[in-house]
């Protein structure tokens, strides 16, 4: 009988098709809440996803169809799962992994349905949104909650060898999410830099929320982690999207040569593995007291930039208003007071 909940959000991507996995093999007491784009049989992804679960008959899952790029619907999945909690028909959270992503390197600058750059709707707000509207639904007395952001070495200024141009937070954060048309030429660079963007901004509210939960006696028990899971040669995100170099480069020859390449470049990653550890931090109690950033299962140093807490206090509240949260959105009422 599942006695907790675990919410993955972009559950047929390849990382998380081996996240799933874990869990089902080694949790079986948790409820799998997995949200998808599409969950039409047709949708070959969706199909994985469903195959894995198959493989485990006495599992206890749903999957949800949620699209990410809309406030509104992310706001109506958010009320149905709390409603499902508090009637019963899913046991309490226990951990929300944000998992899902969006970019668009080649195909220049895309928003999202509320006109936010897509790549800052997806990755941040939609989750930042769902995080918050859930925080009521944990199951906190006697155990702890956890919540899963998903980091990336594109959101350090230097380390990522893909990018062209340095993640950073500007002084007037509408850039962030309305910025401008790409020069010519630049369409890579950019693309790149505004999903180093998104992720420079999800490390910085791990350290913000966490802040704010310790302030909250109710909530207090809820810990935030960011990881990044490595880097993903495997990764379908090679696949679509990107320039021919890097579907050549990282798609096929990393993935051939990453016995040997491990030695040179250790952030390359299996996905079963990578997939193992990101289930691990995310319900194994190792981790329950933890609050800080990952790189794999190792505790990192995280930007300077995203450090910075008077820049997170700022994308804080710029964040609220973008998610249009107000006080009756969320049960965390400090930053309302």
């Amino acid at each position: 009988m599942a006695t907790g909940t675990a919410l993955l959000t972009g559950a047929n991507s390849s990382l998380a098709l081996l996240t799933v996995k874990h869990p089902l093999q080694n949790y079986p007491t948790y409820h799998l809440v997995l949200t998808v784009r599409n969950t039409s049989p047709s949708d070959p992804n969706t199909m994985s996803l469903r195959t894995i679960i198959s493989e485990f008959p006495s599992s206890s899952t749903s999957i949800y169809a949620l699209d990410l790029s809309s406030i509104a619907a992310v706001e109506a999945f958010a009320s149905a799962i709390v409603t499902k909690i508090k009637d019963g028909t899913l046991p309490p959270l226990k951990t929300i992994i944000c998992n899902a992503y969006a970019w668009s390197i080649t195909t220049g600058l895309k928003h999202s349905q509320d006109g936010y750059e897509l790549s800052l709707a997806v990755n941040h707000i939609a989750h930042f949104s769902l995080v918050l509207r859930l925080l009521g639904s944990f199951a906190l007395s006697p155990t702890k909650g956890r919540i899963i952001f998903l980091g990336s070495d594109s959101h350090y200024p230097d380390r990522s060898q893909l990018a062209q141009f340095p993640p950073g937070i500007p002084d007037d954060l509408e850039e962030l999410s309305k910025p401008g048309q790409d020069k010519k030429g630049e369409e890579v660079g950019r693309g790149f830099q505004r999903y180093g963007n998104s992720k420079l901004v999800i490390v910085m509210m791990m350290y913000e929320l966490n802040r704010q939960l310790l302030l909250d006696e109710k909530l207090k028990n809820i810990h935030v982690i960011a990881i990044d899971p490595g880097a993903l040669p495997a990764s379908r995100a090679m696949s679509k999207d990107v320039p021919k170099a890097w579907q050549y480069g990282v798609g096929f020859v990393a993935v051939r040569l990453q016995p040997l390449l491990k030695y040179f470049i250790p952030a390359l990653r299996l996905l079963k593995k990578a997939g193992a550890d990101l289930a691990e931090i995310s319900v194994s109690e190792k981790y329950e007291n933890e609050r800080c950033y990952y790189t794999c299962l190792k505790k990192d140093e995280s930007s300077t930039e995203s450090q910075d807490k008077e820049k997170q206090e700022r994308v804080w509240v710029k964040s609220l208003e973008w998610a249009r949260i107000g006080k009756g959105g969320t049960v965390l009422k400090n930053s309302f007071e």
